[in-house]
């Protein structure tokens, strides 16, 4: 039984050149992905945030993120689950000082 297979990278460079292979040569995203041995999924993804960037996106795609505010997203969720982390570690902190300052009960 084979491992699965990690995705593959790709890196800006790469997408850059399939984008402009596609666009300059007028194939269509499964033709041009099938000479540049890709999956054409992959390549009308890379091809409609391509549009999305460069404010050309069709109807269908308009209101959706370009590549800086999807980055500038990622980075906010990360930051905020970072500070529920911190949150949560201070609250427990609390409790946990606090508990130590109640009196003891029982019988004295």
């Amino acid at each position: 039984m084979n491992a699965p297979s990690t995705p593959r990278r790709y890196s800006d460079e790469q997408k850059a050149e399939a984008i402009d292979f596609c666009l300059k040569e007028n194939l269509s995203c499964a033709k041009a992905a099938q000479r540049l041995g890709l999956h054409p999924s992959i390549l009308s993804r890379w091809l409609r945030q391509y549009r999305i960037d460069q404010g050309e996106a069709l109807p269908v795609d308009r209101g959706l993120l370009n590549t800086s505010e999807r980055d500038e997203l990622i980075k906010l969720r990360k930051e905020i689950r970072e500070l529920r982390r911190e949150k949560d570690f201070f609250k427990l902190a609390a409790a946990h000082f606090a508990k130590d300052q109640l009196p003891q009960k029982g019988f004295g």
